[in-house]
């Protein structure tokens, strides 16, 4: 697993072979980070990072400059190695969460400039997942929200809604947490499909 740019910019780290989790591959990583940085200034931004995997995703809000970077992951196996990185690293502003991501969106306290959400595609309540996180207290007015999935969902009738995008076949839908008194049309400007 490498890390793609930013100041961790092209270090290497050899994920366990007994990890279960899907990581996102780096050409549709590295195009999402390419949007993600033209809807969001990454420098000193908070993100959460839900069921994070190998932690890719969370290296990469690192390595970009975000000022803090909270991993949720279940497995403990894939939090064991987003840990041994993050010694590598010697990053202090990555906090790793080893526990269930249902039960942290409930009792999360504590908002995010950004949310990124990349559960097991088979996953039971997979279609929930996205309305969970917007009525959350992980998200303050304004937070952008991504969840990767795979193409059988469609989450565009959702209020907050901006755009999907599609890299091979790997698809995220981004979301803007309403803001006080904004229009739902202010969000369905930049749809693409």
């Amino acid at each position: 697993m490498r890390i793609i740019r930013g100041k961790y910019g092209r270090r290497r780290f050899e994920v366990p072979k007994n990890i279960t989790a899907r990581p996102t591959t780096d050409f549709a990583r590295e195009n999402i980070f390419n949007v993600i940085e033209n809807l969001e200034d990454l420098e000193g931004e908070t993100a959460c990072d839900l069921f994070a995997g190998t932690g890719a995703i969370s290296y990469e809000f690192l390595s970009r400059g975000c000022r803090s970077v909270t991993s949720v992951e279940k497995a403990s196996v894939q939090s064991a190695f987003i840990r041994s990185v993050k010694e590598k690293l010697g990053d202090d502003n990555l906090r790793v969460i080893r526990g269930d991501v249902f039960k942290f969106i409930a009792t999360a306290a504590t908002p995010y400039d950004i949310v990124f959400a990349d559960p097991p595609y088979d996953h039971p309540r997979f279609a929930e997942i996205p309305e969970l996180i917007l009525s959350s207290r992980l998200v303050k007015p304004r937070t952008l929200v991504i969840v990767e999935h795979s193409q059988k969902y469609n989450f565009s009738s959702l209020p907050e809604f901006i755009e999907h995008r599609a890299y091979g076949s790997v698809n995220f839908s981004l979301f803007r947490a309403k803001s006080d008194g904004q229009e739902e049309t202010d969000c369905q400007e930049n749809k693409i499909d």
